[in-house]
């Protein structure tokens, strides 16, 4: 696929931009693809993130639904393949959809692999915001095996982690690693081919490392998915829906997770549980649109 003048119209999306909000204008985010299903390939699907310079890209199709709720089928691919779930492209896509939709507020159900749930946005004068379940986290201790295997490949200690390594899935497993300090998060320098392989051998996404919340929930995480292809993510939702599941047994309701910092793009996920379910948010801005034809 080529971009041209012609073709299928992509919107770039910056998703879970920082101080966004009511208030806020926001800055950064993750850019992400965003466009209308078609009759694509998956191999051209794979191609939608490198050509449009984005990690990831939504499929959207409104697929019916009643009365002002529609229903809203999302797939999402990276260069390495379709994923089950994608939290940031969930936040861009309702972005996408909310700035369609008539007046300021907008709400659809949403269908990915295996999940039917509730969407929610909200549009500001700079920006949308956007809300929606990320339904049950599974969540387990890590084993001496498993942290043998990664701990090396992202160049920590294992005396250097500041408490339990845990296991979190929304739908795909990854580690979740704390250090004591952001200085530490920031001085990571994993080595990827080493990574990948660990991830790969293990069925691993890859690894959420983040460091100790302040006491009101505040905290910053770097994301590493070398097995789908992005050796590390500006902003990765389903892994703050991880660390939301992990700190409610400590406490905390709400939490607010920075990214992107190491990449110059800084995002900003937000994170509440509710019960055994978790809600995330970020606020997204449709910055422009390319268009891509088949070829």
């Amino acid at each position: 696929m080529r971009g041209s003048g012609r073709g299928l119209p992509v919107a770039i999306v910056h998703a879970c931009l920082r101080g966004g909000g009511a208030g806020g204008r926001g800055h950064g985010g993750s850019p992400t693809a965003v466009l209308d299903d078609a009759p694509l390939s998956d191999a051209e699907r794979r191609r939608i993130p490198t050509l449009s310079g984005t990690s990831h890209a939504v499929f959207v199709s409104v697929c019916g639904g009643r009365g002002d709720e529609p229903a809203v089928s999302l797939r999402f691919f990276t260069t390495e393949g379709e994923l089950p779930a994608c939290g940031h492209g969930t936040v861009a896509a309702l972005a996408f959809l909310a700035e369609r939709a008539e007046g300021d507020g907008y709400r659809a159900t949403l269908h990915t692999a295996g999940r039917v749930f509730t969407g929610r946005a909200t549009r500001r004068a700079t920006h949308v915001d956007a809300t929606f379940d990320a339904g049950r986290v599974g969540l387990r201790a890590a084993t001496a095996g498993e942290c043998d295997l990664v701990l090396p490949a992202l160049g920590i200690a294992p005396d250097a982690t500041a408490a339990d390594i845990r296991v979190g899935s929304p739908g795909r497993s990854r580690l979740l690693v704390p250090v004591a300090t952001r200085s530490a998060l920031a001085a990571l320098d994993p080595d990827p081919e080493r990574l990948r392989t660990a991830c790969d051998r293990l069925g691993f996404l890859g690894c959420c490392v983040y460091s100790v919340p302040t006491p009101t929930g505040r905290m910053a995480a770097r994301v590493f998915a070398p097995s789908i292809g992005v050796p590390e993510d500006i902003a990765n939702a389903n892994s703050t829906a991880c660390l939301a599941a992990h700190l409610a047994d400590r406490g905390f309701t709400d939490i607010a997770v920075e990214m992107g910092d190491s990449l110059g793009s800084p995002a900003t996920i937000s994170a509440g549980t509710s019960g055994a379910s978790v809600h995330l948010g970020g606020a997204a801005r449709v910055t422009r649109t390319v268009r891509l034809t088949p070829g």
